[in-house]
């Protein structure tokens, strides 16, 4: 059992050490429900000028979200016109000058404005920072950097499988920067306008930075530079590591920041498009080191599964610091269902997760001594099953309402049903 001592959700945020640490949940096996549950979640926002994401900061506060995750504020080539849809192309990440925050989300001001309303209702706000690539345009373009700025020697990304072009090649004809000693221009110049870049987020109040492309940036970069620059202003990180290979991922965040859990995100996926769920236990990032993890169900380059609300139900009450993507404005602050999860996540998760059974189409896991969650990717039958707990004599309320109440009886063990497609959050009153 894990042990962690308790912390405010500020420092959990943007301590030293990471957000999931407060989402391991506080305290021993012998704490109280009251003292270890808590945990916070955050929202994605995507395309959305920063008016309408101030306009919606209160009930964001009142759902119980801790931060939100926006656009990078800079200069950039696309506008609303280049739009083909509601993400193609995804506005903000072909910057033109990094010393720009106008952008086509809003002005600077506007903004501020934001970041000062975010944190008036106490929500942390955190940016997307692009530090791989400038915009696919002519090097004459970037009024900050020279041609020799960039890596030249391999062009379009063709292999995949070679960490080199991976690492050098111009992802979708993005211009890639040289943050290290691998171009004929000068690296330490490159690297202060991106010191600049983010110093001047800071400036801005804002809380964290989402390390856009990752994976394309070497590990060095980070835990010699971004990462640290990121600690000194004392921000929040997560990076990008758009890759399900949970050995790759786990590289980039023995950097020291935290990353999104792709590689759970793909087994999740799976699992909830009618799959075996047994395939979730232990998977991920998030089953080997939930102090960096990032779970998700869907973002803006990846759409969630079949069963959406499921696969929701499992990534906010697992370990990690989840996020929940907003797709419109509306889509899941009218959500029911999923506010009521945000609700469970910031008032009964925490502990370090026993799965209690792990079955094709059920799955039962405990937060220990905090939270009982039952998961049913079955279309039309409610499943039933017996399950050890770490309670005794206990009376146990579903929290999704769900189903009826449930007893643990003095060995331990508790019957529970979990309706078709369907969840149950289950812990006492």
């Amino acid at each position: 059992m894990r042990e962690t001592p308790r912390t405010s959700r500020r420092s959990v945020l943007k301590g030293i050490g990471t957000a999931a640490l407060g989402a391991l949940g506080f305290g021993s096996a012998g704490s109280s429900p009251a003292e270890a549950a808590g945990e916070p979640i955050m929202m994605q926002y995507f395309h959305e000028p920063w008016s309408t994401v101030e306009s919606d900061i209160p009930t964001i506060a009142d759902i119980g979200y801790d931060a939100i995750w926006i656009q990078q504020p800079a200069e950039a080539i696309l506008t609303w016109d280049d739009q083909d849809g509601r993400n193609d192309p995804p506005l903000g990440y072909q910057p033109v000058d990094l010393r720009n925050f106008n952008s086509e989300f809003g002005t600077e001001s506007e903004l501020q404005s934001l970041i000062d309303t975010a944190h008036s209702h106490g929500v942390e706000v955190y940016l997307d920072t692009v530090l791989n690539h400038m915009a696919a345009a002519s090097y004459d373009t970037f009024p900050q950097f020279e041609y020799e700025h960039f890596h030249h020697d391999v062009g379009a990304i063709d292999d995949w499988s070679d960490p080199h072009q991976v690492k050098h090649g111009e992802f979708l004809g993005l211009k890639d920067l040289g943050q290290l000693s691998h171009i004929d221009g000068d690296p330490a110049y490159v690297r202060q306008q991106l010191k600049n870049y983010m110093d001047k987020m800071a400036e801005f109040g804002a809380d964290g930075h989402r390390f856009d492309a990752a994976k394309h940036m070497y590990t060095d970069f980070f835990s010699d530079y971004a990462n640290q620059w990121a600690d000194d202003n004392g921000m929040f990180k997560v990076g990008e590591v758009y890759d399900g290979s949970v050995d790759y991922v786990q590289n980039y965040a023995d950097t020291g920041m935290n990353v999104f859990d792709y590689p759970l995100f793909f087994t999740m996926h799976d699992a909830f498009e009618y799959g075996d769920m047994s395939a979730l236990e232990g998977a991920g990032i998030t089953g080997q080191d939930p102090w960096h993890s990032v779970p998700f169900a869907d973002n803006h380059d990846e759409d969630g599964p079949s069963q959406y609300e499921l696969a929701f139900a499992y990534a906010s009450t697992i370990e990690g610091y989840p996020v929940h993507y907003n797709l419109y404005p509306s889509w899941l602050l009218d959500n029911d269902n999923i506010n009521n999860m945000v609700w469970v996540k910031k008032n009964l998760a925490g502990g370090e997760t026993y799965y209690r059974h792990s079955g094709n189409d059920l799955l039962v896991y405990e937060r220990y001594n905090n939270l009982l969650v039952g998961l049913n990717n079955n279309t039309s039958s409610w499943r039933d099953e017996w399950v050890y707990t770490s309670w005794r004599d206990e009376t146990l309320n579903d929290y999704s309402g769900n189903a009826s109440d449930v007893t643990v009886n003095n060995d331990g063990w508790v019957k529970i049903s979990v309706p078709p497609e369907g969840w149950v959050f289950y812990a006492p009153y």
